[in-house]
């Protein structure tokens, strides 16, 4: 279990952990040693050790000559 008083900030941590998780779930490599442990748990701990790092959202607009994907496209991945 994660002592969440000594981060901080514990909403933060929740939202990359849960982030990472997803990511873990999907197949990406996790960057600690893994062990027996639960995608969660090494999401939380990649989190702790600093192994992932909050990306800032940009304020970018989409472009505008960018079209949208057929469902062909989005079917194809």
């Amino acid at each position: 279990m994660v002592d969440r008083s000594k981060l901080p900030n514990s909403f933060e941590f929740v939202v990359m952990a849960g982030a990472r998780a997803r990511q873990l779930l999907a197949g990406s490599t996790p960057r600690v040693e893994v062990g027996e442990h639960k995608k969660t748990t090494v999401a939380q701990q990649e989190v702790i050790m600093k192994a992932v790092e909050k990306i800032e959202k940009t304020d970018a607009k989409p472009d505008e000559n960018m079209e949208e994907k057929t469902d062909e496209e989005k079917a194809a991945g």
